[in-house]
């Protein structure tokens, strides 16, 4: 694990302190004079870091597994928030659907609404997971040991590819994920909670658990070990097709659960797919370079820190919008990744030995 070093010597550590000191400083003010708009905010920028620590999480497992950036983790998201979109608002199986439809049996289970929607969500993220192993082994297993960059140039064509098809799904009407938090919530004093933001929270919390002792399980042993150097791997008979293809059906997986929350609040309102949850992945991408291409706490710390200064700045500084413009949220989190970057040029846990695509 990539340690943070402090040396007064270094101009731009000494940048870092003054940020730090300085967030500390408005942090008190804010407190004193409007704590519950400062909790809200904090709640709101907690859930949307988690959503950009879980599509950071997806470019991780990936990049360690084939030391690429998947460029089309942006589709993969919004074609698994249409997989779960199939299951709970059309009550039918995804794919299948578009040419027969079969009614999603779970649907006709009896039970609270809440667990059903809960299974078929988890179906659908099976169905993720297998469109991820379906890329992988046929675009992304073939070009073992060809170039890097011809394999990033083959995520960037899925991405676009992927994206038209999902697209003209949602070209004439959105499509619901029928969340059963809604738009409800609670409040704090003159703030607003949505449940949205636990779920997002819960979600985060619980991916990364389990990535945390997956990576202590043997096959996580073996993805850390082809992560490190493939050739030494394959020496030592790890399968690498093996760590390729759970690398893509868990980045598959984790990209659907960012798209289903690029769908709510705090980032959207209408709680449906529609041609801009792709974009959700362009969003998180200054998490993923802030944190560290090959961290998992780097996805999630970079996730977090991103999240929280676009949420701030969006409700503090929103009375300068003639100045900054209206669009100045979605800015703060590359501006936030540039002084990161100038502190720790890998990101601020990431590997400096790296030297890919």
């Amino acid at each position: 694990m990539a340690r943070l070093k402090f040396d007064s010597t270094e101009p731009s550590h000494l940048v870092g302190l003054a940020l730090l000191v300085g967030g500390i400083v408005f942090s008190a003010y804010q407190l004193a004079t409007g704590a519950d708009i400062y909790f809200t905010t904090l709640l709101k920028s907690l859930a949307l870091g988690s959503v950009y620590a879980l599509i950071a999480l997806g470019f991780v497992l990936i990049f360690k597994a084939t030391e690429v950036v998947n460029f089309s983790q942006g589709a993969l998201a919004m074609i698994g928030a249409l997989f779960i979109s199939f299951m709970v608002a059309d009550e039918n199986l995804p794919i299948i659907g578009f040419f027969w439809e079969i009614p999603n049996p779970i649907y006709q289970l009896g039970g609270p609404e809440w667990i059903r929607w809960g299974l078929s969500v988890i179906v659908a993220l099976g169905f993720a997971a297998l469109l991820g192993l379906v890329i992988e082994r046929v675009t992304i297993r073939p070009m073992i040991g060809q170039p890097l960059f011809s394999v990033a140039v083959i995520t960037l064509g899925l991405e676009i590819s992927l994206r038209v098809l999902a697209n003209d799904a949602v070209k004439i009407s959105f499509r619901s994920v029928d969340a059963p938090w809604g738009n409800g919530g609670f409040n704090i004093g003159a703030g607003f909670v949505n449940w949205s933001y636990f779920a997002a929270m819960i979600t985060a919390a619980v991916a990364f658990v389990a990535v945390f002792f997956f990576y202590r399980s043997r096959m996580g042993i073996s993805m850390r070990a082809v992560a490190r150097d493939q050739e030494a791997a394959m020496a030592q008979g790890i399968n690498i097709g093996r760590v390729f293809a759970i690398a893509w059906g868990a980045g598959a997986v984790l990209a659907a659960l960012g798209g289903l929350f690029a769908t709510q609040q705090p980032i959207k309102q209408t709680g449906a797919i529609d041609q801009d949850t792709s974009l959700i992945a362009f969003r998180a991408l200054p998490a993923v370079i802030l944190g560290g291409l090959d961290s998992v706490q780097g996805a999630l710390i970079g996730g977090l820190m991103v999240g929280t200064a676009e949420i701030y700045a969006g409700q503090y500084l929103s009375g300068y919008t003639s100045v900054l413009g209206s669009g100045y949220p979605l800015i703060v989190p590359y501006v936030v990744m540039i002084i990161g970057l100038l502190v720790k040029p890998y990101g601020l846990f990431g590997t400096p030995e790296i030297r890919r695509v």
